[in-house]
């Protein structure tokens, strides 16, 4: 049976594309026409790929998106909205072209008779396997509302998580790169013409003067140079890095780190407990949800850690007794996952967990970010200082040779 895209005009006048399967043209035609829709245009799918139409579905579509989407369908499915009703309801109210038209599509392949979560599936680059499963369990529960409501919350504080953090490390970053940009005009457009200048004096030039001329007479020379070899060395390393070797001598690196590594290593448990208890409290059995959190660790040392928990699992252990053993997640975690298993409230417990270290993690990086702010603008004045100082040591001492 042949698929085909369509464009065609509902009953309120409302334009709408999607696929249908059919043995014919004619036959796709009579199939819209009984489903209330007025085909205007029908071609089939070309078999090698999708076609341009096609090809905007599988776009990346923003996770704010994605929470709305979720978020709109909930309220639709609990104001007792059939589905496909429902999410021609969505559809309508979605801005972004490409989640609009995604939606239309599943909205037509759900009419069919395809279940939501496998819909979903065909999506893989809008709809994580996080998504995908926890909507697979809701429809075999029969709580569909509540994991699309439990799917918004956790998209939605996702994204703010990474906002505050943003937004917390963007005036340093901000400040970093003006200081390197003013350093890099100085030494390389108004130090070569000072340069002349303190050359025709014919004497002996202060250290710091003579510091400054080398370095910009070097940037100035061989900024080639610097940039290949800076370019050969970043991608040696993230060629390095992405092997298996590589990625975890890596990701064992950052766990090592004096103050960084606290920090990567709570965001990443923090990332693990929240989609593992949202997954659980989905429904999602217990292995399934701990490979599709193993995926949202960003972190190889604990991702095998986790793996290797996962095989205990199967053998019918718990969550916590190889992770204890393996001694890289907090104590904390440990303990409050312990006496989630032991109460059966493991999913509430690794919620609480990830709420702990999320407000951990921002109070540490807010904390460094106002002493980062004042120590960046120290360094800056030390710099210019010494820029000015440079400069301003032959001048005087050339007006000095002047007055005698």
């Amino acid at each position: 049976m042949a698929v085909f895209e369509y464009v065609a005009i509902d009953r309120a006048g409302r334009r709408r594309r999607g696929t249908v399967e059919a043995p014919t043209v004619r036959d796709a035609r009579f199939n819209l026409r009984e489903s209330g829709v007025y085909p205007a245009e029908v071609r089939e799918k070309s078999p090698g790929g999708e076609s341009a139409a096609g090809r905007q579905f599988f776009r990346r579509v923003p996770g704010q998106e994605i929470a709305v989407f979720s978020r709109q369908l909930t309220t639709l499915l609990e104001a007792g909205i059939p589905l496909v009703q429902a999410l021609s309801g969505v559809s309508e109210q979605m801005e972004n072209r490409t989640i609009k038209g995604v939606v239309t599509d599943i909205t037509q392949k759900v009419r069919e008779g395809k279940s939501l979560s496998d819909t979903f599936s065909l999506y893989p680059n809008i709809f994580s396997a996080i998504f995908v499963n926890m909507v697979k369990a809701g429809e075999s529960s029969g709580s569909l509302e509540k994991v699309l409501a439990r799917l918004a919350d956790l998209t939605e504080k996702q994204i703010a998580f990474r906002n505050r953090l943003r937004s917390i490390l963007a005036y340093p970053v901000l400040v970093g790169l003006v200081g390197t940009g003013v350093a890099v005009f100085v030494l390389t457009i108004v130090l070569p013409a000072l340069t002349r200048i303190f050359v025709e004096m014919s004497q002996t030039l202060p250290l710091p003067t003579r510091i400054l001329i080398f370095t910009g007479d070097v940037l100035f020379r061989f900024w080639w140079l610097i940039g290949v070899v800076l370019l050969a060395l970043i991608f040696g390393i993230s060629s390095y890095v992405r092997t298996g070797p590589g990625r975890m001598a890596f990701d064992r690196a950052k766990l090592k780190l004096p103050v960084a590594g606290k920090l990567v290593l709570k965001a990443a448990v923090s990332r693990f407990c929240r989609t593992l208890g949202t997954l659980i409290a989905s429904g999602v059995p217990i292995l399934s949800s701990l490979d599709i959190a193993n995926k949202v660790v960003g972190n190889e040392v604990l991702s095998r850690a986790i793996d290797r928990a996962r095989q205990d699992v199967k053998e019918g252990a718990n969550i916590t007794s190889y992770l204890k053993k393996e001694g890289i997640f907090p104590p904390l975690a440990i303990r409050l996952m312990s006496a989630g298993e032991e109460s059966g409230n493991l999913q509430e417990m690794l919620v609480k967990i990830a709420d702990t270290y999320d407000d951990e993690v921002e109070t540490t990086v807010n904390t460094l970010s106002s002493l980062l702010e004042p120590g960046m603008i120290v360094l800056m004045g030390l710099f210019v200082g010494f820029i000015v100082l440079a400069i301003l040591l032959p001048v005087f001492e050339m007006n000095q040779v002047i007055v005698r």
